[in-house]
Order: structure tokens, then C-alpha cells, then sequence
């Protein structure tokens, strides 16, 4: 199947500036033209297309992106450099989630200690205002 960049970007719910500056930027090869000289993507172009939204989203920069593309077109024998790559991703993703983890944890624990006073479980005490200790 054949698509144009409009229907990649409904597919992929991505905007046409996005999938656009992906193509300026080299970061989808082999871009093939219809007559009219428009974009055109086959399944393979529309899931590497995807697989960049993914590491978009895992944090590459556009440098990375073009970097990892680059060892992916190179075949095999960069597989090695490829995993490293993704292992430094993956390790930075899973600090992040610790993070965010850390920080929904204190909000649970927030959300306790104000159901507490306004249970009169126990009182109000702030660090902000003067005079309480």
C-alpha cells in the first residue's frame, strides 16, 4: 500500500510539519515522489516513521536520531553500537521514571498528611508560616 503524508500523519497522529521536518532532515530514507512530485510512503517508510516517534519519545535528539539511522543503514555489523545506544536511552528513561515515581510518592504522602488534619487526625503544622513549629 502507497500513502501520502497526509494519511501518515492521521495513521501515526502526527503533524504534517512533523513528518515533513523528519523528511527535510534526512531522517526518512529513500523518500520516494508520485507524478505530481508529493511524498509518497510504503509500509516499510510508514513503520521506520514510527519507530522515529518512538525514539523521539524515549528522548533522541534529532543528532541521535540521524546517528542511529545512519548504523541502521549500515547493516549488521552495527547492531553492537545500536543496543548501546538504546541501553543509554533506556537507562536515562528508567531514571526518569524513579523520578516520577519519587514525585508521586510525596504527593500521596501530601494528600495523607491534609486528609489527616482535615480529619483532625492530627493538626496543621507548615514550615512556611512564622511562629509554628
Amino acid at each position: 500500500m502507497i500513502y501520502t503524508m497526509m494519511q501518515v500523519c492521521r495513521e501515526l497522529d502526527m503533524t504534517y510539519q512533523t513528518l515533513k521536518f523528519y523528511c527535510n532532515e534526512g531522517l526518512v530514507p529513500n523518500v520516494k515522489r508520485d507524478g505530481n512530485n508529493r511524498r509518497i510512503f510504503d509500509e516499510k517508510d510508514v513503520k521506520w516513521i514510527k519507530d522515529l516517534t518512538c525514539l523521539k519519545k524515549c528522548g533522541m535528539s534529532i543528532q541521535e536520531m540521524k546517528k542511529y539511522l545512519d548504523l541502521c543503514l549500515q547493516g549488521e555489523s552495527t547492531i553492537l553500537q545500536r543496543k548501546e545506544m538504546l541501553a543509554k536511552k533506556q537507562e536515562a528513561l528508567r531514571a526518569s521514571i524513579k523520578e516520577l515515581e519519587d514525585s508521586v510518592a510525596y504527593i500521596e504522602w501530601k494528600q495523607g498528611f491534609y486528609d489527616e488534619v482535615l480529619s483532625g487526625k492530627r493538626p496543621y503544622v507548615s514550615n512556611l508560616i512564622q511562629g509554628e513549629k
